[in-house]
Parts: structure tokens; sequence; C-alpha cells
């Protein structure tokens, strides 16, 4: 058993983090429209999927059930769910608005008043429990209908769109949120434009000129939601949120070490440089070289917007780490990793062949704070396992609690190197919808909830182990790990 000494700052938010698309369900209930994350079909193969050249967001909700639709009834269970955050005695809760359920359609003018009703009653149930709400504006489910007539983000009209949902959600809500994120992991389009742009291949996203043009849209709409929301609030912390990949050369070969220092500035530097500095790096036409991208179609107000208007911290979410290694004539790759790369050695991995590396936490913490001198707030880490349940629905999840101990060991020794993190939200605190599979059975919580992959259970929720040791790392503020 570790005896480390941990520190975190007074005020530290601890908290959980989930997903609308993911849990809320009631996907057609009080005016929502479909989103994209409704017509991403569930299963191992959905990445394989929506990256195919046939898959063109088809949706037919008479013939298929997609997990999506049903998430785990949150949206008629939110009080009971917000309570046992409460009993956990979260200080934050991160959730996100679904844009679909506030305009339906996405283009419309006037929003749907139900929709804003739903997330009055959301924060206010967080307010009432001295929760604080963390909420991600778009997070992988922008309305179905974006995607489908206009391409996505490659297409600049999505900046109006944006700027006009942010407007109403910000003016509702700005008073009484604080801590705000435009999009969801926003460098994963690299790998998944599907998620955070709207675009498979059948509507350009083959091509890294339409990923590339979409970013630059959203770093506009990201920067004019800053803009608008610090006109409301100017108390309003509004930030970027990246998927960060601790990046590893496989040795000191020089080759290796400059691939590694090109996937760094390629995957986790890249959309972080434009939404925190505020300007495209040095680096960009070396990118724009290696991925057939010509100039950009930039407005001529974008880059001052986007200077102005930088963010106000970086959220970022945790789950592992890469290796590079460009020299190998066969790569031993690693079975599961979102990122590609090669099997690092030194590594355990997950059942879902995520390797898993506390250490390198320590590393990206170090790395993110060096680089823009801005607060972070990790608000996604956390393991998907397959929980087994005893008769009483009980689960003795050991496994999920050395591995949140170890992060957060290594979160205060980063802060004890000197970084600014202001807050944890373990991802799926909760059990819902993966995001990158469909299934239930890969389960994140600190709830169980009885759901299995093919839509059978009484959704029911039960505390698992882990609830009560993570109530009291907070009730001690990080001090009692055991």
């Amino acid at each position: 058993m570790s005896t480390k000494t941990t520190v975190f700052p007074d005020g530290f938010l601890w908290g959980g983090a989930t997903a609308a698309n993911q849990l809320e369900g009631a996907y057609r209930s009080d005016g929502k429209g479909l989103s994209v994350a409704d017509a991403m079909p569930g299963g191992k193969q959905r990445f394989q999927i929506l990256g195919s050249d046939t898959f063109n967001w088809e949706i037919d909700s008479d013939k298929f059930i997609y997990p999506n639709h049903r998430g785990i009834d949150h949206y008629h269970r939110f009080k009971e769910d917000i309570a046992l955050f409460a009993k956990m005695g979260f200080k934050c809760y991160r959730f996100s608005i679904a844009w679909s359920r506030i305009f339906p359609k996405g283009d419309e003018t006037t929003p749907n008043e139900a929709g804003l009703k739903f997330y009055d009653q959301v924060i206010d149930e967080c307010l009432k429990h001295g929760i604080e709400p963390v909420i991600t504006i778009s997070h992988y489910e922008m309305p179905l209908h974006l995607a489908k007539e206009y391409g996505g983000w490659k297409n600049r009209k999505m900046i109006d769109f944006f700027e006009n949902y942010a407007t109403v959600v910000l003016t509702r809500y700005g008073k009484k949120v604080t801590y705000w994120m435009t999009f969801n992991e926003i460098n994963s389009a690299f790998h998944f434009p599907a998620l955070s742009q709207g675009m498979v291949k059948a509507t350009g996203a083959g091509d890294y000129q339409n990923v590339f043009q979409a970013w630059h849209n959203q770093f506009v709409a990201s920067a004019k939601a800053v803009k608008i929301g610090h006109g409301i609030n100017p108390d309003m912390q509004i930030g970027c949120m990246i998927i960060y990949a601790t990046t590893y050369s496989i040795d000191a070969n020089p080759v290796n070490q400059m691939a590694t220092l090109a996937q760094n500035q390629e995957f986790n530097f890249y959309c972080t440089d434009a939404q925190v500095r505020g300007e495209y790096p040095a680096y960009q036409q070396r990118m724009f070289d290696k991925y057939g991208v010509s100039e950009l179609e930039i407005g001529a107000d974008d880059l001052e917007l986007m200077k102005t208007y930088s963010v106000d911290y970086i959220g970022f979410s945790y789950y592992m780490s890469s290796a590079v290694n460009e020299t190998a004539e066969e790569d031993d790759t690693v079975v599961g990793n979102l990122l590609g790369g090669v099997r690092n050695p030194f590594l355990e991995a997950s059942e879902w062949g995520w390797q898993i590396d506390p250490e390198g936490l320590r590393i990206a913490l170090n790395e993110l704070y060096d680089r823009y001198q801005k607060p972070l707030f990790i608000v996604e880490n956390g393991l998907g396992a397959i929980d087994k349940v005893d008769e009483n629905f009980y689960v003795e999840d050991d496994y999920r609690i050395d591995y949140l101990r170890r992060h957060i060991e290594a979160m205060s020794d980063a802060i004890k190197d000197g970084v600014d993190l202001i807050g944890y939200t373990p991802w799926g605190c909760i059990d819902l919808v993966s995001a990158s599979t469909g299934e239930m059975s890969k389960r994140y919580g600190f709830i169980y909830v009885d759901l299995d992959d093919n839509g059978e259970g009484t959704m029911n929720r039960y505390e698992k182990k882990s609830f009560n040791w993570y109530k009291q790392v907070i009730e001690t503020n990080g001090q009692e790990l055991k």
C-alpha cells in the first residue's frame, strides 16, 4: 500500500464527469432533435463503421436500437443521480448540454424552451446540493441535421449556428455557472472527426483539408463563446478541452525522438496552441505540407478574435500514454489504444488494451503547465472495466480504486512540482454508455447501473466499493487514499 503524502489546495474541485449523449436517454423527448451520437451504431466495431467509405449518418429508428437513445435514463432520474453525487461529497459535476435539446436541428433561430427548462432543473439541483456545475457546451453530439445538411464543421456556417446556441445557454445559465468548456476533446478529430466535427468520409472526413478547416471554424466559434461569456459574467471561466496522451520515444534514436516531437505537436499541442495562445504555431506549415493542406478559409477578423478571446484554463482527459517507434521493421502495436503507437514494455494494460501510466499524468501536467502557464483541470480520467456484481448488486472494484489512487498521487506530485491544478472529475462517475463502443459493459463509474449491452435491466443504481473510497478521498481533500 502506498504511503505517499499528498497535497491538494483548499477549494480543490473534486467531482465526476459525464456527457449528455451517453447517459440522458429520452432522445426524442420534449422536442429534442436527433444528434450525431443518436446515429452512431453500438458495438466494438463502432469506429470502423463510422470510418467506412459508405457510412453517411443514416438512421432508421424503427429498425435499429442505438445505445445512446436509452442512455441510463438520467433525463428522468437526474435528481436521484445528483443526490448520489452529493452523498459522495462532490464539489463539482461536469456534464454537457445536448445541443439538439436546445436547437433540435441546429439552424433554428428560436430555442426549444423545454430543453432549456430541463437544464435549469439540473443546474438548480446541483446548486441545491452545493455542487458546482462544470458544463461542456458541445460534447460529441452536434445536431444530426447540421452534419447531414451542412457537412459538419468544415462549413463556415457552423460558426453562426454555434454562436447562436452558445449565446442562448451562456445567457440563460451564465449567472449560475462559472466553469464552462467549449468543445470536448477537440483534437480527437485527428483520428475520429465523426465525433467532434460531425464529418464522415462521405462528407469529407478523409481529406485533412476539411479537418483543419473544421478546426479553424471551431477555434473561431470557441473564441466567440469566450467573448459572449465574459460579457455576461466577467468571473466566468471558459476553457478548451483536449485529449492528452503523454508521448514517449521508444528509444534514444534521433529518428524516433523527432517523430515523438512531431506527434506531440500535431496531437497534444496544435489545438491547444490555437485556443490558449490564440495563434497558430510555427510548425503549422510543416503539418500542412505533411497532410496535404493548402490555405485555410480565414475570415478578416478570425485571427484577432482568436488572440483576443483565448481560453481561461485548459481542461483535458487523460487515459493512457503513447510510444513512438519509427525505426522498427515490425510494429508491436497496442490493441485498443485509441491513438495508435507501439506497446510500451514498462506498462500494463486495461481489459480494452489501454496502457495504464499514472506517471504519464504527472508528465502531462508538467508539460501543459510549462508550455502555457494557465490553470489546468483534469476533466476525464478513469478505468473502463467489466464489473462483476454479487447477489446484492455490489461491486468490489479494487482494480478501479488502485487505478484512481495512483493517478491522484501523480496529480499531487505535479502540484508539488508547481503545477496549478484546479480540479479532478473522473470519467463516468456513474456507469453510462461507452463513447468508443456503445457498450454498457465497459464500466467506469462509482455507481453501478443495472443495464446490459442488450438494453436489459432495471436501471437501478447501486454503490460500488469505490463509491465510499472516493467519498473518503473528497472528505480528506486527497489525504486519505487507502
